[in-house]
């Protein structure tokens, strides 16, 4: 059985969780270990959290509170039935109802939802609004089904998820593979199972509920944060005006950071999919991107038939210990695909290139050993738990809109998203400082959320 966790056997306690993981979990592990080595700074120096064994405070903390598991019996176009398996994981609740995300993807499993939704308590803790953390969704693949299927299975699955969330308990949002379309469904069956009209998901279509804005809010949050973090560290305004920036994905947030880098006078010069990476050195035609990748859902290869001189790198054409993305020489790097995309052998490349900055919008997308490097080299560093809060904050901003039945202009979310963005940023900068690692965003972000959590968690008991 494992001890209760102080500073002084933290890394011995760390090991043997290792030790007793299942491989499922192994990101979910990653996760953690980065957390808790991150809290022993916090754990040294103030007396509450050093003896938080009597309160079991990581404990509580790295146990969800409930993880729920279902199967999703539904018919397809050809009345044949399919079955899935969906989740929630309500990770904690210290400090207002259950908010995450559901994923639909075949890589979907228990672990990989459980390092999501540990993740999102810190994350959602860093925003300052009243939300705890969750994470949910299915191995169901949408792509290629059928609009119909995909309401078949947002029926099934509702029909299940209905009986453990509610707009005081869990309220989940989209995350990959579950967008406006797929939210719409889920609120749909809700409706009909419960017949309230209230606001149990975000991230719905704004003309039932939805807020403005909200597709944008993960993109523009983390080049918000990255912003406000380079005044901090540089001492200059406009820091990211010029700048030469690479990106991978081509979903939701990377075509978004894309799109306010623009608009902050940067170059973005990448993007990347399953089938391989995009590089137009004279800067991305985002217009082209969109129709691409939203309305005909084609290889980013088609853009070189518009662009004849842009360059794309088929994933085969590459080692698989790295990425040709951060092969491309940057002023700042900002990864935005999936978890661990970013290896030791990218970061020494982005090191040797030059690259001043990574910035994360995707969840975890660098390695431990890739974080470790980065933070030893002389690059500034915003990792995920506080660039990516972005969408979370506008889905608190919708959960107040439809609490007030009220509907903001997008330029106040807009605001509201820039002044959220850069208040957690500068709490993350002052609480590095505070705690004798100034100018290490990771160990501040962890810091900064466990205290808010872990505080709410010894005042309420057990």
């Amino acid at each position: 059985m494992m001890q209760r966790i102080t500073a002084v056997n933290a890394k011995e306690e760390i090991a043997k969780l290792k030790n007793e993981q299942c491989a499922e979990d192994d990101v979910f592990f990653q996760a953690m270990e980065e957390v808790l080595l991150s809290l022993l700074p916090l754990f040294k120096s103030d007396e509450v959290y050093a003896k938080n064994a009597k309160n079991a405070i990581i404990q509580r903390l790295i146990t969800p509170n409930r993880v729920i598991k279902f199967q999703v019996s539904w018919l397809n176009d050809k009345n044949e039935i399919q079955v899935n398996t969906g989740y929630r994981v309500q990770f904690n609740n210290a400090l207002g109802p259950y908010k995450g995300g559901l994923r639909f993807h075949p890589s979907v499993n228990e672990g990989i939802l459980k390092f999501l939704g540990f993740e999102q308590i810190l994350k959602n803790a860093l925003t300052g609004l009243p939300i705890g953390g969750a994470k949910g969704g299915s191995d169901f693949d949408p792509k290629g089904k059928s609009d119909f299927e995909v309401m078949k299975f947002c029926a099934a699955f509702m029909k299940e998820l209905h009986n453990y969330i509610g707009p005081r308990i869990d309220v989940p949002a989209g995350d990959i593979g579950v967008g406006a379309r797929e939210i719409g469904y889920l609120f749909g069956q809700y409706k009909s199972i419960t017949s309230a009209f209230e606001g149990v998901l975000t991230g719905k279509p704004h003309f039932f509920g939805g807020s403005l804005m909200r597709p944008e809010a993960t993109g523009y949050g983390v080049v918000y944060f990255t912003r406000k973090m380079l005044e901090l560290e540089t001492k200059e305004d406009e820091c990211i005006k010029g700048k030469i920036c690479t990106v991978s994905g081509a979903g939701n947030v990377a075509l978004h950071v894309i799109e306010k880098l623009q608009h902050l006078g940067a170059t973005p010069v990448s993007c990347t999919d399953s089938s391989g990476t995009l590089y137009d050195k004279r800067g991305v035609d985002l217009e082209l991107l969109k129709e691409l990748k939203l309305n005909k859902r084609v290889s980013l290869k088609e853009y070189t038939k518009v662009h004849a001189d842009a360059e794309f790198t088929p994933v085969a054409d590459y080692p698989e210990e790295g990425h040709a993305v951060w092969e491309i020489p940057c002023d700042i790097a900002f990864p935005c695909a999936t978890q661990n995309e970013l290896t030791v052998v990218d970061a020494k490349k982005l090191i040797k290139n030059g690259c001043m900055c990574v910035a994360e919008g995707a969840n975890m997308p660098s390695t431990s050993e890739a974080s470790s490097i980065i933070l030893k080299s002389d690059m500034y560093y915003a990792p995920a738990k506080a660039a990516n809060a972005g969408g979370v904050a506008v889905s608190g901003f919708e959960m107040s809109q439809n609490a007030a039945m009220q509907k903001w202009t997008f330029e106040k979310v807009d605001a509201k998203l820039k002044e959220t963005m850069e208040n957690i940023c500068i709490n993350v900068s002052e609480t590095a400082k505070e705690y004798g690692v100034e100018g290490n965003y990771v160990d501040g972000a962890n810091i900064a959320g466990f205290k808010r959590v872990a505080d709410a968690m010894i005042a309420e008991g057990i």
